[in-house]
């Protein structure tokens, strides 16, 4: 097991959410937007590219390790620069 960028915390030590408080951090209904990724939820809000809660076909407020397994252009790391602010239940 790696550790994690020593800006992150264990995971261990991250409180969990469920994926309803997860819905709610979309950009629309909160200002917060998080979006969730192999089981660890990143605040993206200060990402000008999540502004609006979207990126590109990508919404907010939910799990996207599916979609970006699939068809993201860019690999994992892309999340290195975001904070992990919790897991996913």
């Amino acid at each position: 097991m790696s550790l994690p960028p020593a800006n992150q915390p264990l995971a261990s030590s991250l409180p969990t959410y469920s994926r309803a408080q997860l819905a709610l951090r979309n950009g629309q209904d909160r200002d917060e937007v998080w979006v969730a990724y192999q089981g660890l939820i990143y605040d993206v809000t200060r990402s000008r590219l999540w502004k609006r809660g979207n990126h590109y076909e990508h919404w907010a407020g939910q799990d996207l390790t599916k979609e970006l397994d699939q068809d993201a252009p860019h690999t994992p790391h892309v999340f290195d620069k975001f904070t992990v602010i919790g897991r996913l239940a």
